[in-house]
C-alpha cells in the first residue's frame, strides 16, 4: 500500500523530495503541483518554518494566529480539497477558469474565489507547496449551510454543487450584460431579448452529456423519448464488475408494471412498458460518480459498498441512441477522487492526477508521484460488502478528441 501518513512538519522535505524524483529537466513547464491545507489535521505553518525577524506565534486552542498563517480552523475539507485537484488538473476546465480570472473583476463569488484560488496555483514562483484554500472554504459556507459545518460532507454532492452553481453564475452574468447593452465584443445588443433562455455557458460545452429516456408502451408500440441533459452520470456499482459494465447496465431495458404502470398518450391508459435510457451526446469530460454508498434498513443508516470496480486507463464509449451526434468518442482517464474509510459521513478523501505523462497523488497538503500500476489499488476489494477501504468514487474521463 502506499504511504500516506508523512507528517505535516515534512512539509518542505515533501516537495523537495517530489521535485528530485520529477527531475528539474523532466518537470512541465509552467506547472505547479500545491497541495490544499486540510487546517483539522494540519499542524500550524509557522512550526515547519524558521520564523523570520518580526514574527510572532501564538497558539491559542491548537489554532494558530501567527503572523505567518493566520489561518482559521477550517474543518474537514478533504472532500473539497480533492475535488478541487481533479477539477484543477482537468485542462479544459482549468484554462476556462483562468481565462475568467482575466476579465474586468466582478462581485465576490463562489466563481471569484475559485478563479482567484487557481490562478494563486498557477503563478506560485516555486513548483511544489502548499496553499489554504481559505478565501474558498470561507465563501463556500457562507453560500450553502450544507457545507457550513467543521463534519465530512460528500465529494459527490460538493462536486455537483459546484459546477451547477459556477453556471448559473455564468448565466447571470451574461443576462446582465445583455441588460446592460454590451456583448463579449463590447458592441450593442440591438436584439436583446430577455424572455430568451440564457445560452449554455463553457462548464456545459465541457462537462454536459445528453441521455434519451425512451419509454415504449407494450400494447401499442408507441415509443416515447425525453432528453435529459447531466453533468455528471451517477452509476450502480457491482462486486468485482468494471466502469464498462456499470455503464452497460446504466442503460438496461427497465419492466415498468404493476403500480408502476406507465400513462401511453396512445392508449390513453396506464400500461405495462419498457424503459431505458440510451446516450445521445457524450460531453468532453466525462465525470462518473460511482454509488457506493447504501441505506442499509437494517442498520438504520448509509454504509460503503467497496466492490472492486476496475477503471481504465482509457475508455471507449458509444452513444447508443439512433440520433446520437457523435457515434463514440475514447476517453483518457485523467483524475480520480477516492474515498477512503466505511461511510459518507467519516473517512477521508484524496485525488489522483494524471499530469502530463505521470500519476500524483494529492492527500490535502501532501503531493506524491506515483506509478500508474498504484492506481489498481484504488477499485476496491473482491471481498466484503461494507469494509474500510480506499476505493475511486468520482472518476474524471477526458476526451481525445
Amino acid at each position: 500500500m502506499l504511504n500516506r501518513c508523512s507528517p505535516v512538519l515534512l512539509q518542505g522535505a515533501n516537495a523537495s523530495a517530489l521535485e528530485k524524483e520529477i527531475g528539474s529537466e523532466q518537470f512541465p513547464v509552467n506547472e505547479h503541483y500545491f497541495g490544499l491545507v486540510n487546517v483539522s489535521k494540519d499542524i500550524p505553518r509557522c512550526l515547519t518554518l524558521s520564523p523570520p525577524a518580526g514574527v510572532f506565534i501564538v497558539m491559542l486552542w491548537n489554532q494558530c494566529v501567527c503572523s505567518v498563517c493566520f489561518v482559521p480552523q477550517f474543518g474537514n475539507t478533504c472532500y473539497c480539497n480533492s475535488v478541487l485537484q481533479a477539477l484543477y488538473f482537468c485542462r479544459p476546465f482549468r484554462e476556462k477558469i483562468l481565462a475568467y480570472r482575466s476579465q474586468p473583476r466582478r462581485k465576490e463569488n463562489l466563481l471569484t474565489c475559485l478563479a482567484d484560488l487557481f490562478h494563486s496555483i498557477a503563478n506560485q514562483k516555486r513548483k511544489v507547496g502548499v496553499i489554504p484554500p481559505k478565501k474558498f472554504i470561507t465563501r463556500l459556507r457562507k453560500e450553502n449551510e450544507l457545507f457550513d459545518n467543521y463534519m465530512q460532507q460528500d465529494a459527490h454532492e460538493f462536486l455537483n454543487y459546484l459546477l451547477n452553481t459556477i453556471a448559473d453564475l455564468l448565466q447571470e452574468e451574461r443576462k446582465q450584460d445583455k441588460q446592460n447593452g454590451k456583448l463579449a465584443n463590447g458592441t450593442l445588443d440591438s436584439q436583446n431579448n430577455n424572455s430568451t433562455p440564457p445560452s449554455s455557458t463553457w462548464v456545459h460545452e465541457i462537462f454536459q452529456g445528453t441521455l434519451t429516456n425512451e419509454t415504449r408502451c407494450l400494447t401499442c408500440e408507441t415509443i416515447s423519448s425525453k432528453d435529459e441533459d447531466f453533468l455528471d452520470l451517477s452509476v450502480d456499482v457491482e462486486q468485482n464488475t468494471s466502469i464498462t459494465h456499470c455503464l452497460r447496465g446504466f442503460s438496461n431495458t427497465e419492466t415498468l408494471c404493476s403500480e408502476y404502470k406507465y400513462y401511453c398518450e396512445e392508449c390513453r391508459s396506464k400500461q405495462e412498458a419498457h424503459k431505458r435510457m440510451r446516450v445521445k451526446k457524450l460531453p468532453m469530460i466525462l465525470a462518473l460518480h460511482l454509488k457506493r454508498f447504501k441505506y442499509m434498513e437494517q442498520l438504520q443508516r448509509y454504509t460503503k459498498l467497496s466492490y472492486r470496480v476496475v477503471f481504465p486507463l482509457e475508455l471507449r464509449l458509444f452513444n447508443t441512441s439512433g440520433d446520437a451526434t457523435n457515434p463514440e468518442r475514447l476517453y483518457d482517464l485523467v483524475a480520480v477522487v477516492v474515498h477512503c474509510g466505511s461511510g459518507p459521513n467519516r473517512g477521508h478523501y484524496i485525488a489522483i492526477v494524471k499530469s502530463h505523462d505521470f500519476w500524483l497523488l494529492f492527500d490535502d497538503d501532501i503531493v506524491e508521484k506515483i506509478d500508474a500500476q498504484a492506481i489498481e489499488e484504488f477499485y476496491g476489494l473482491t471481498s466484503e460488502i461494507s469494509k474500510n477501504s480506499e476505493s475511486g468514487y468520482i472518476l474524471f474521463y477526458q476526451s481525445r478528441d
